[in-house]
């Protein structure tokens, strides 16, 4: 079990996770909704929104289940994602993990979302649906 028990909720909508070119403007539909983010590097513009507002042409893994953490979590607060990354790997279940200046998400590909659950709860975190 965790040394952290950790609490989460469960956002509304199934996301999409989009990789455009670094030199993308940002287009208008990733600045909707209540959850997006949006990382530029030098190789990529990564944008997490709604599925639903994401163009089908685009380079882009949908049906992904976001997972809240409540928070604030203190920056020297440690272990924290491990805590809840760890079980998921040992079952070999894919995750993405982001993290604000707040708190952290964990998304899950739809199909896995179901058997996540039950390990996160198995590792001793509470989750809503």
């Amino acid at each position: 079990m965790s040394r952290h028990k950790l609490k989460f909720d469960t956002l509304p909508d199934r996301f999409a996770i989009c990789r455009l070119s670094p030199d993308s403007a940002i287009p208008p539909w990733a600045n909707q909704g209540a959850f997006v983010s949006i990382t530029r590097t030098a190789d990529e513009l990564s944008i997490i929104c709604a599925a639903a507002n994401v163009p089908a042409d685009l380079n882009v893994e949908r049906e992904w289940i976001c997972f809240k953490l409540e928070g604030p979590i203190p920056f020297t607060q440690t272990g924290v994602v491990t805590s809840f990354v760890q079980p998921l790997s040992d079952n070999a279940i894919p995750i993405f993990v982001l993290s604000t200046y707040d708190t952290d998400y964990i998304l899950i590909k739809e199909a896995f979302s179901e058997l996540a659950f039950e390990i996160l709860r198995k590792a001793g975190h509470q989750l809503t649906h």
